[in-house]
């Protein structure tokens, strides 16, 4: 599951938006996280333009931007916006593995890649986009690229609780879940979450 899909998956049983992600476990390798870093600090543009996921275009003198978050082309200040409430997101998921360099890209994104974006954003100059494409390159290869393997959604509303396994949520009714499974799962990653999370009434399981 790639953390894009977190920003439109809804709680199945009483359609509650947006959920919690509790990530456990990633298959991106550290090094990726390692390279994103490096990508967006040296704010290497020939490196993010070559990639093309940033696509810019003008009518007269109106800017449109989309990627792979804002797909349709989007009138900049528009985009931006919409950008910034993908990056919101993102304070629903907690990184609850030992990766170091996962934790700091999200990290990064929440702090500052958000406020240089909402700079740019109050003082909009059409002639300086490209002073942001690393933080828009950034965001865009976190959501969209890395991969968890492993973790759990949450809907505060129900109380109910989602596996993903293998990279695929476990989005079922009630009715086709696995009871001796699912409990398993959650005793295998009881030491990952916060010993409040299993005094709520979670449902259908809990341990």
């Amino acid at each position: 599951m790639k953390p894009w899909l977190f920003d439109i998956l809804a709680c199945p049983i009483d359609k509650s938006f947006p959920l919690e992600l509790y990530i456990f476990s990633y298959d991106t390798k550290s090094e990726d996280f390692q390279k994103l870093i490096e990508i967006y600090k040296k704010r290497d543009l020939e490196i993010i333009k070559a990639e093309k996921i940033i696509k810019i275009s003008r009518e007269e003198d109106t800017v449109f931007l989309n990627d792979n978050i804002v797909m349709e082309k989007t009138q900049l200040k528009t985009y931006l916006n919409i950008i910034i409430s993908s990056i919101n997101e993102l304070n629903n998921i907690s990184d609850k593995t030992s990766n170091n360099l996962s934790n700091k890209c999200f990290d990064l994104i929440k702090s500052e890649v958000k406020s240089n974006i909402r700079d740019f954003l109050e003082n909009i100059n059409n002639d300086k986009i490209e002073e942001i494409f690393p933080e828009l390159f950034f965001l865009n290869k976190i959501k969209l690229e890395t991969e968890i393997s492993s973790g759990l959604l949450f809907c505060k509303t129900c109380f109910r609780w989602y596996p993903i396994i293998d990279s695929i949520p476990q989005m079922l009714p009630d009715e086709y879940r696995d009871e001796k499974n699912e409990i398993n799962f959650l005793q295998t990653n009881k030491n990952l979450m916060d010993e409040k999370f299993f005094k709520q009434e979670l449902k259908p399981y809990n341990l």
